[in-house]
Order: structure tokens, then C-alpha cells, then sequence
């Protein structure tokens, strides 16, 4: 064995067949790895992109996942999945279809793969939003169901052929690697045959050429025969070179372009350090070992140099996808950790006997927000991915299950919720042709609360009970409205006729026409009915206005002005004898003595801030106030001389 072929037997390579490369890599992978690299490679790559994950959950969910990656649909070229992200769901289905009328299956992972997020992405917003919708305009207990998608039904079909197609490839690759076996061996057979041939040295050659091509042009071989076939045939082609006696020009210049295409390799080899894409990178590397091995012999002093450099460009290139999935490891044990807890979580919230409505549907709240946290979690490693999976989903089946038996168990509380509601139908319809208006609105008001009290019914019966309830409502509530709509015409007329009201006691001769004038202003107002109530106190205020102003003319004072309005009250009074009279009187009086007794303590006050820095403001200011108080007394005092006058009077018309 060669010092090269020993190397390549110390770095393990997949050599050749590229079926069995996942499973394989330049640095020994661990185990479970191999299983990571064919299942978990794109989507670990957006593990950060939680639409994607999303999407790839609920296409997954869908029934459409593919499985583990072949040889040749992992060196198939990548998606620009850019491409896709303005297409509609129809348009993704098409090219779909397009592809599997067009391409090869064997080449089609990728892109079916970036179809399928691609769709699902689109097809989950429109679900998210017609929930939305849904919710909002919902009765209480009725579920959201979607509607069925035409587009997602053609995408599921094609991707039955797919996969159909698909598996057929799979099926038929043994038997095609067989045969290419038999190939290679009979290629190996007819090289050792060459040695031995009496045909010239020209026609010896081009026959070993073209056993070169056939070689190179022959597919995959079983994995476990690989290196034997390849070590066999390269120490044919080493005879060759060494026992048909070439003419040594014709050699070096085959070892020259050799050298040439291997030193090419390297170069590519370390370029490869540089790519964004470590996958990518590891991928490609393995192409380029591949070429390595078809390429032919170099002189030997050119040998162990460049199959050193290339191994060196290669083991960084390996030392890179290792240290990235080791990352990636690591993130996902971190994740198996993060979604054990919410595991946990949900197991306790299944555990819970919840007795209420209200109960459930708070920790249905929450079970929902764990599930949005478990979608934006990624992968866990992959030989506990399913298992945490399954844990998960067995807890939410639980709660859900046991959600629906306490459902059950509520049915009957149901129908009794209907037999109410009904009821409350029923005295609705009553009082819908009312004419009392303050009270049946305020019955239906009640029968309205009584409704939000009365716990869910049947969603057979919800809208159609609902809708009978809100018709006598909304039957009722039209005819007040229409009503009152009149009502406010009328209110419209008063307050026009108060302001035009108002205008002419501005414009009238107070003097002239005394007291009798402005009582006469009184009655028409008082004849006037309601205003509108935003209205009211504004109209209310210009007209008191107007009538002290008017009461002003005549009497020159405010004090005058208060004894006319007191004398008025009083006239207001002769009616109900003296007996209100006398009350007043009292009053009155009494007002004299907490008056004289506030006075007394504000002039008690002036002793005390008298001797305090900065109080002439304080004193002056109280001062005001008692002398204010002594007027307001004064008055007060002539007001109880007032009643007692006016109490004379009767009785003297009573003698």
C-alpha cells in the first residue's frame, strides 16, 4: 500500500461511495451525529428562524417529511430561498409540480424542502389570521375549525408522488451499486489484461484512457467494498505505468498533468477554509477527495508533499464541522433542558382538577403559551427529539382530554343555562311593545346582566337563542329611540323659544313695566317646556342672569335685589299659612346667632395673629370677611322684621 492510500486509511474517508459519506466524516463523527447531519442539516442551519421551525412543525404535522438524505440529494445544490419568498401558495404548488415533470428526484430534497416552509409559512398566517377574526366575532364556546385549502390538498398530493418516486430511487440504488461493482471489477480485469496485450504502445494507451473514463463515468459501489475496489484498481494503474514500459516522455507528461490537477485540488481544498458555510464547506471537501482519488499518480518526489498539503487543508476544513457540531450539540442539550421544564409544566397543569369554566380556560390560556414557547425552542439531540416530543404531546393530550370529559360532564348545566335563557327571551319579547319607557328600560337592562350571569349553552343553540334575545332588545330600544328622537324635536322648539325668551327681557323696559313686567317674563318662561339636558344649565344660567339684571334696574343693589327675591319668596308662602313662616323665621334667626358667633371667633382670631411676624395680610383679610358678615347679619335682621310684618298683616285680615 502506498504511503497516500495508508493516510487515507488512517483518516477513514468515504471513498467513492458518496451514499454512505453522511455517515462518515474525515475526523470519526460520534454517534448520533451521522443521523443529525441527514435529517436535522437545514433546518439546524435556521434553528434561530422560528417562522421556519413553525412552518416545518406544521408540515410535518401535515404528513410531510421526507426522511434521511442520500448521497445524492446531499450534494445536490442549495436553494436560494430568497427566490421563493415573494411566490404565492398557487405558485409554490406549480413549480413544484413543474420540478417533478422536469428534474430528477434524486435531486429535488432541497428544493422540496424549501417549497414546503415556503408554503406553510403563508398557509400558517392565514390560519393565525382567520382565527383571529374568528375569535373576535365568536360566541362564547364555539372552537375555531379551518377551512379546507385546496392549494395545500394538490401539495400534499404531489408530494405523494414525490416521495413515491422517491422511494422507488432508494429501492433500486443497492441493486444499481451492484452493478456498478461488476463494472469496476470487470474494468480492474481488463486493466490487468492490458499489461499483458501485444497491441502497439499508441493503441495500448488510448485502451488504457479510455478504461480510465469508464471508470471515472461509473456510479456508487456497496460501502463496504469501496476500498478494496479502489486500492485494487490504483495498484493495477500503478502496473500499468510500471510493466508496460511507456516511453518515459508520454509518462512524465501524464504525471505532469497529474501533478497539475492535484496541486489545483489543494488549492481548492484550502480555499474551502474560507467558506461561509461549514456544512457547505464539508460537502464540497468530500467532492474534491473524490477527484483526488480519480486522478492518477505524481512523480515521486512530488507524492507525500502534496498529499500533505492536501490532508492539512482537509483536516482544518474537518477540525471546523466538528467544533460546529459540537456547537450544536451543546445547544440542543440545552434545549432538550429548556423543554423538559415545559414538560414538567405541563404535565402539572394536566394534573390539576380544575372545577370550573373559568379554570379551565385560564389554564388552557397557559398551556397555550407554553406551546408557543416549545415552538420557539430548537431541536434537541436527535435520539431524544422524538422522545420529548412524544412526552410533550402525550401531556397536552391529557389536558385536553380531560378538558373534554368536564365538558361532558357539563352538558346538562347546559341545558339549563338554555331553559333560562329562554326565559329571559321570553320577558323581553314582553316588554318590547312597551310604552313605559323608564321601566322597561330598566327590566331589560336587568334581564340583560341576568343573560351575562346565566352561564354558556350548546353552541347548537347559542347564536339562535342570542339572536331572539337581542331582537326584543334591539325592538324596544328602536322604538324609544324614535320616541324620544321626537321628544328632542320638541326640546329643540323650548330652547329656541327660552332664547328668543331671554332676548326680549334683555330689550324690555324694566322701569316701565315694574315687577308686574318681570313676573309676566316669569310665567311665560315656566309655560316653556324641557330643553335639551346639555343645554339646560347654560339656558337656566342666561336666563338668571337676565332676571337679575331686570331685578338690578329695579332695585340698584344686590341688597335690595335680596329683599325683593325674600319678599317674593315670602308671597310664595301666604298659601300655606304661617307655618312656613315661622320656620323661616327661625332659620333665619338662628343664621343671626351662628353669625354673631363666627364673628365673635373671627375677631378673637385678630388677637392671636396679631402677635405673629408678616399677619397684616391674615388680619386685613379677616376683617373683610367680618365685615361682610355684619352686613350679611344686617340683612339677615331685616328679613326676620320682614316676617314679622308680613305676620301681622295676617293676622290683622284675619280679624
Amino acid at each position: 500500500m502506498t504511503t497516500e492510500n495508508s493516510l487515507h486509511a488512517a483518516l477513514d474517508e468515504p471513498i467513492g461511495d458518496a451514499d454512505n459519506a453522511k455517515n462518515v466524516t474525515s475526523v470519526e463523527l460520534q454517534e448520533g451525529e451521522a443521523a443529525l447531519v441527514a435529517d436535522e442539516m437545514s433546518e439546524v442551519e435556521t434553528a434561530a428562524d422560528f417562522s421556519e421551525e413553525d412552518a416545518a412543525l406544521d408540515a410535518e404535522k401535515a404528513g410531510l417529511a421526507i426522511g434521511e438524505e442520500t448521497a445524492e440529494e446531499l450534494s445536490a445544490e442549495e436553494v436560494d430561498k430568497n427566490d421563493l419568498s415573494g411566490k404565492s401558495k398557487q405558485e409554490l404548488v406549480e413549480m413544484f409540480a413543474s420540478l417533478l415533470e422536469t428534474e430528477p428526484v434524486q435531486t429535488l430534497r432541497k428544493s422540496v424542502e424549501a417549497i414546503k416552509i415556503a408554503f406553510y409559512k403563508l398557509h400558517r398566517a392565514e390560519v393565525d389570521a382567520a382565527r383571529k377574526a374568528f375569535e373576535a366575532a365568536a360566541a362564547e364556546g364555539e372552537e375555531f375549525q379551518a377551512a379546507v385549502d385546496a392549494t395545500e390538498v394538490r401539495l400534499k398530493d404531489l408530494f405523494k408522488v414525490y416521495r413515491t418516486r422517491r422511494d422507488e430511487y432508494i429501492a433500486n440504488l443497492d441493486n444499481i451499486k451492484e452493478e456498478n461493482l461488476k463494472i469496476k471489477l470487470e474494468i480492474i480485469e481488463e486493466l490487468k489484461e492490458l499489461v499483458n496485450s501485444d497491441e502497439t504502445l499508441n493503441n495500448t494507451f488510448a485502451k488504457f484512457r479510455e478504461l480510465q473514463q469508464r471508470w471515472k463515468e461509473t456510479g456508487l459501489v456497496p460501502q463496504q467494498k469501496v476500498k478494496d475496489v479502489w486500492e485494487t484498481y490504483n495498484l493495477h494503474v500503478e502496473n500499468f505505468y510500471n510493466f508496460i514500459k511507456i516511453n518515459k516522455e508520454l509518462r512524465d507528461l501524464d504525471l505532469k498533468k497529474n501533478y497539475e490537477q492535484k496541486l489545483q485540488l489543494c488549492e481548492q481544498a484550502e480555499s474551502l477554509i474560507t467558506e461561509p458555510s461549514i456544512v457547505e464547506a464539508f460537502h464540497k471537501l468530500q467532492k474534491l477527495h473524490d477527484e483526488w482519488r480519480e486522478t492518477g499518480p505524481v512523480a515521486n518526489e512530488y507524492k507525500e508533499a502534496l498529499w500533505e498539503r492536501f490532508k492539512q487543508a482537509s483536516s482544518r476544513i474537518n477540525e471546523q464541522h466538528q467544533e460546529y457540531f459540537d456547537a450544536i450539540k451543546q445547544e440542543q442539550v440545552k434545549n432538550l433542558e429548556l423543554k423538559s421544564e415545559l414538560c414538567a409544566k405541563t404535565e402539572a397543569l394536566a394534573e390539576q382538577p380544575y372545577s370550573s369554566r373559568k379554570e379551565w380556560n385560564k389554564a388552557s390560556e397557559r398551556l397555550i403559551e407554553i406551546q408557543k414557547m416549545w415552538r420557539t425552542i430548537g431541536f434537541a439531540p436527535k435520539k431524544d427529539n422524538t422522545r420529548i416530543y412524544e412526552r410533550f404531546r402525550a401531556a397536552c393530550d391529557s389536558f385536553f382530554e380531560a378538558k373534554r370529559k368536564f365538558y361532558e360532564g357539563v352538558k346538562g348545566e347546559m341545558e339549563h343555562n338554555l331553559q333560562l335563557k329562554q326565559e329571559i327571551c321570553e320577558a323581553a319579547e314582553a316588554l318590547q311593545n312597551s310604552e313605559d319607557w323608564k321601566h322597561a328600560t330598566e327590566e331589560l337592562i336587568a334581564l340583560q346582566a341576568k343573560w351575562k350571569q346565566v352561564g354558556a349553552v350548546s353552541r347548537r343553540y347559542a347564536d339562535q337563542v342570542w339572536k331572539r334575545c337581542r331582537a326584543a332588545c334591539d325592538t324596544f330600544f328602536e322604538r324609544k329611540a324614535q320616541h324620544f328622537a321626537s321628544i328632542e324635536d320638541e326640546h329643540e322648539q323650548n330652547l329656541k323659544k327660552k332664547l328668543e325668551l331671554i332676548e326680549q327681557m334683555h330689550a324690555a323696559d324694566i322701569k316701565a313695566g315694574g315687577y308686574d313686567l318681570i313676573k309676566e317674563f316669569q310665567r311665560r318662561w315656566s309655560e316653556i317646556g324641557y330643553v335639551p339636558i346639555k343645554q339646560k344649565d347654560a339656558v337656566q344660567k342666561k336666563y338668571t342672569e337676565a332676571v337679575d339684571a331686570m331685578f338690578g334696574v329695579l332695585r340698584g343693589s344686590e341688597r335690595d335685589r335680596s329683599m325683593n327675591r325674600f319678599k317674593e319668596r315670602l308671597q310664595g308662602m301666604k298659601s300655606s299659612a304661617d307655618k312656613r313662616m315661622r320656620s323661616e323665621r327661625e332659620r333665619l334667626y338662628n343664621k343671626v346667632r351662628q353669625m354673631e358667633q363666627d364673628i365673635a371667633l373671627l375677631e378673637n382670631n385678630i388677637g392671636f395673629f396679631s402677635k405673629s411676624k408678616n399677619a397684616d395680610a391674615m388680619i386685613a383679610d379677616i376683617r373683610e370677611k367680618i365685615a361682610k358678615a355684619r352686613q350679611e347679619v344686617q340683612l339677615t335682621i331685616e328679613k326676620i322684621q320682614l316676617i314679622d310684618n308680613y305676620a301681622a298683616e295676617q293676622d290683622t285680615d284675619k280679624e
